[in-house]
Parts: C-alpha cells; sequence; structure tokens
C-alpha cells in the first residue's frame, strides 16, 4: 500500500515548512530511514527521513515552495501500484515553479553536483547582479574553506547555493577566492527577498507578544567584582571550562527562581501556569538572522560546570541550525544578553507563553563610590521585561533583589 510523505511539525510554533530540496528523485528506490528531503522549519533546516519502503513515486511539493504541516509533499510506493488516487486527493500534482523573486530554479529532482573549476562566475544566477545569492551556512564553510562562491553554480531555491554546493565543489578542488578587495558591480536600489519561515513566526510572535501582553520593565546594577572574580579563578584552574558571565547568571537566575516562583510562570488564558521545573531558555543570534532559544533544562539540579558545557554545545549548534526540536521549546523562563556587544542596557521583548525574560548588558569597569571613597567597579545592569498579567511590579523587583545578592555573593550558588 503506496504511503504519504507529509510535511512534518517541527515544533510548536511551526505552521508550515518550504521545502529546499528533494534528496531522491522520481523513480529512486528509498529505504525506511532514508534521508528523503531537506526542509526549512521555523528554527532549523532539517533532513527527514522515510517512513516507509519503496519507490519515490511522486513528488508534490517541489524545491521553493513552502506548505502548511501536515500536506502530503511525495507518495511512496511499489513501482507498478495505482495511486492515482492520493494525487488526486491532493488536488493533482503541481508543476514545479521558480519561487516568485527569482527568474529561475534549479530543477528539484536533479542530484546535487560539483562544478567546474572552470564554471564561469556569472554562472550563477544573482551573481550577475553584483550580489550571490547563498544562504548563510554555505557562506560560513565557503568562507573557512577559502572557497571563492562566484565560481559555483547553485541547486538550492532560484538558484541560491546552499552547503551542499559549497561542499562538493570544496571535493571538487573549487577555485579559491581572489585576493584583495574587488569591484562590485552595481545592481538595482533594492531586492525583495520572500520571508524566510523563522523571520515569519519572529513576526507572528512579536505581534502576539508586544501587542496583546502587557510589558513592565525592572532595570537593576548589580556589582559583577565577585562573579569576575569567580569567572577568572575558575578558569585558571581549569582552562578548558571557560566559564563566562552568562552561564554565572543562568546559574543564578535558576537559583533566584527557586526562591521566587511566581516569575517562573505562564499565562494560559484562564489560569496562571507555574512551572515546576526551572527550564531556562537562551536567546541566541543565529547566522544570516534570526533567533532562536536553546532551554537549559533543569538548571537549579545541575552545576555551573554542568550548565557551562551544556549551554555551549546548544549555542554552537543553535547558530547552525542544528538543534533538534525539543531542544528549543519548553523554556519557563528566558535570558538575553548582548553585553558581549557592548549593549550597556536595553529592554527584551517576552517570549511567549513564558512571563518574564532578563536582559543583560555589558560589563562596565567603571568609578563607583563604595564607604564614602571613590573606587575602580565592575558593574552590569538588567532589565527585566515581565508579562504583568503574571508578574506584579513588587515580586518582580523581589526577585532582582534577590539575583543580585546572588551574583554579589556568588557562594551562593552553590547553596
Amino acid at each position: 500500500m503506496a504511503s504519504r510523505v507529509l510535511m512534518p511539525k517541527g515544533s510548536d510554533t511551526m505552521t508550515e515548512g518550504k521545502v529546499l530540496k528533494w534528496l531522491k528523485n522520481e523513480g529512486e528506490q528509498v529505504a525506511n530511514g532514508d534521508a528523503l528531503v531537506e526542509i526549512e522549519t521555523d528554527k532549523v533546516d532539517m533532513e527527514v527521513e522515510s517512513m516507509a519502503a519503496g519507490v519515490l513515486r511522486k513528488v508534490l511539493v517541489p524545491a521553493g515552495e513552502s506548505v502548511p504541516v501536515g500536506q502530503m509533499l511525495a507518495i511512496i510506493g511499489k513501482a507498478d501500484e495505482d495511486i492515482s488516487s492520493l494525487v488526486a486527493a491532493n488536488g493533482g500534482a503541481p508543476a514545479a515553479k521558480a519561487p516568485a523573486e527569482h527568474k529561475e530554479a534549479a530543477p528539484a529532482a536533479q542530484p546535487v553536483a560539483a562544478v567546474p573549476a572552470q564554471q564561469p562566475a556569472a554562472a550563477a544566477p544573482a551573481a550577475a547582479e553584483g550580489r550571490i545569492f547563498a544562504s548563510p551556512l554555505a557562506r560560513r564553510i565557503a568562507r573557512e574553506a577559502g572557497i571563492d562562491l562566484a565560481a559555483l553554480q547553485g541547486s538550492g531555491p532560484g538558484g541560491r547555493i546552499i552547503r551542499r554546493d559549497v561542499e562538493s565543489a570544496t571535493a571538487a578542488g573549487a577555485p579559491l577566492r581572489a585576493p584583495g578587495p574587488q569591484l562590485v558591480a552595481q545592481g538595482p536600489e533594492y531586492r525583495d527577498e520572500p520571508l524566510s519561515q523563522m523571520r515569519k513566526i519572529i513576526a507572528q510572535r512579536l505581534s502576539q507578544s508586544l501587542g496583546p501582553v502587557p510589558h513592565f520593565y525592572l532595570t537593576i546594577e548589580v556589582d559583577m567584582r565577585k562573579a569576575k572574580e569567580l569567572r577568572e579563578s575558575a578558569n585558571t584552574l581549569n582552562p578548558d571550562l571557560k566559564l563566562t558571565y552568562n552561564d554565572i547568571i543562568v546559574k543564578a537566575c535558576a537559583v533566584a527562581l527557586t526562591k521566587h516562583p511566581d516569575v517562573n510562570a505562564s499565562y494560559t488564558g484562564d489560569a496562571i501556569r507555574y512551572h515546576n521545573r526551572i527550564n531556562l531558555s537562551i536567546a541566541v543570534a543565529m547566522e544570516g538572522g534570526g533567533l532562536i532559544t536553546p532551554v537549559v533544562r533543569d538548571c537549579n539540579r545541575k552545576t555551573l560546570q554542568e550548565i557551562s558545557a551544556e549551554s555551549k554545545d546548544l549555542i554552537a549548534r543553535a547558530r547552525t541550525r542544528k538543534l533538534k526540536p525539543d531542544e528549543y521549546v519548553g523554556g519557563t523562563f528566558s535570558v538575553s544578553n548582548l553585553g558581549m556587544m557592548g549593549i550597556v542596557e536595553f529592554s527584551a521583548v517576552i517570549n511567549p507563553p513564558e512571563g518574564a525574560i532578563l536582559a543583560i548588558g555589558a560589563v562596565l569597569e567603571k568609578p563607583v563610590v563604595e564607604k564614602g571613597q571613590i573606587t575602580v567597579g565592575y558593574r552590569c545592569r538588567m532589565t527585566l521585561s515581565c508579562d504583568h498579567r503574571v508578574v506584579d511590579g513588587a515580586i518582580g523587583a523581589r526577585f532582582l533583589q534577590s539575583l543580585q545578592q546572588i551574583l554579589e555573593n556568588p557562594i551562593l550558588l552553590a547553596l
């Protein structure tokens, strides 16, 4: 009996996905567990494995198309099996078409191939207008390998250069980038590019957050001298640890939330949900734009070293869209840190359905007054954004006081 391949639901927020590339051709034999199609979700690029064995009889959604979760993408069955009823139930098999912003697209069923070293730069569709159309991940891999993207032929939607193109070209010995600055040809005054799945979800969730959610903000300045000493001592004793301020603050938030469970809560519409687990979401900027919040679960039960190691792993994979769906859902409180970029203070937007998010600024060396004397201090401004339906001003203020006390006395992290 023929089997349907459906657009999977990669996360709780995912409503549609985009087909990036078919990894099997129509008429090709498919085994159970074979990588069948590469899709773009609101959070990650992922390969979808076949849940059936047989022949890929019909591709119903070509590369470059976006469809809702649950829609049929393809049909797998026996070579001589009648699948006309399944095709008809799906409204027929649409012809492959290019995305609106591009004039031509690579055929969806063709396998990726390495580009000959003599391929002219004009072969990449977008390069003719002075800009090479490539995914952020492909650009990073090419940059690290010294590959000239202008010499590659993209196999993604609209001729977009994707990861496999660069990896294939690297193996084939593609030409290196020309040294020195290069002139960029003048092109159109602007370029329209359709929203990625991630940008669509960000737009939707911001509309759901900053509009309907009644935000208010509380800011506190924390003396980070002892936290700085803890970080330096730990990294001296164990250079492989590479403890960061963010690791210390995440652990401190977990300890503070155990004292103030009212902040570890969510608004559900007809109730306030108080979470028994402390799962901290860490805001991470992704390559090429967008934001994702990998979750460190049960932070109150983990040591500072465990939190540091887990955070680094999650953040590294988040930036390259390699997280699994269950690694970025289920957070109960968020932390967003822009201090490493020199930002002194900012207000973050709450990540629904969480009830609060902590925005962390830079740790600054500055003159401060201590016991009537001017001395050198290390200060960090932190702003708590609160959902007023869940967290009242006094509750948020007491949480920040506890957080401040913990960071100024890091011995409390171990208690």
